[in-house]
């Protein structure tokens, strides 16, 4: 597989090999949803709580007498039919939102995402990228000059002035391959890897 070598203009200037077990698969859309899923359910915490009909506040006065009113008989108005009730089946903070993903199934789905970016342009390689200073404004102003709105680099090595420069952009993510993740991936418009990130890839997902 042959990938663009993009230029500090965003211009294609060249291509370079690339390994076909990560960047010329088969798209398996049923696996690449899985995997997204799954990234997205492990990542809630499940801290939320609600109340049953023994936790809500309420009197155990029953609320009219059982017959003769024509209304539905009850008991307390902690029941879960009335308003201000406890809940039948509440949230309770340990619930566990997780999914399992075995790592042979992730390593594929990862590959399919970024081959399908492959074929669709959305991929594309730089010699590296780098800032002189923590400026998010010098950072800003390279994705510019490269007609880049909304881009994702996954960088072999990230220094602390390219860390300091993209924290604070919006429509930008710079990583390094090992934090790497699928929805980010299917998020952003336009994927930048770096010569020296390919191989590293190569040994995550081949």
């Amino acid at each position: 597989m042959q990938l663009e070598l993009l230029n500090e203009q965003g211009q294609a200037t060249a291509k370079v090999d690339a390994p076909d077990t990560v960047f010329a698969r088969d798209y398996n859309e049923a696996l690449v949803h899985q995997i997204v899923v799954a990234y997205q359910a492990n990542a809630r915490q499940g801290t939320r709580a609600q109340k049953d009909r023994g936790q809500v506040k309420h009197s155990t006065k029953k609320p009219f007498r059982q017959k003769g009113t024509g209304r539905a008989r009850a008991g307390m108005t902690s029941s879960p039919l009335w308003r201000g009730g406890g809940r039948i089946f509440p949230n309770t903070p340990n619930e566990n939102f997780a999914h399992k993903v075995n790592k042979k199934m992730y390593r594929a789905g990862m590959a399919a995402i970024l081959s399908q970016l492959a074929r669709d342009g959305r991929l594309a390689v730089v010699d590296s990228i780098s800032v002189e200073a923590p400026k998010t404004k010098l950072l800003a102003q390279k994705f510019k000059a490269m007609g880049l709105d909304s881009v994702m680099v996954i960088a072999d090595q990230v220094d602390e002035n390219l860390f300091l420069a993209s924290r604070n952009l919006a429509n930008a993510l710079v990583v390094e391959p090992r934090y790497v993740d699928p929805l980010s991936l299917v998020f952003y418009k336009k994927v930048l890897v770096t010569k020296g990130a390919i191989d590293q890839l190569k040994e995550m997902f081949a």
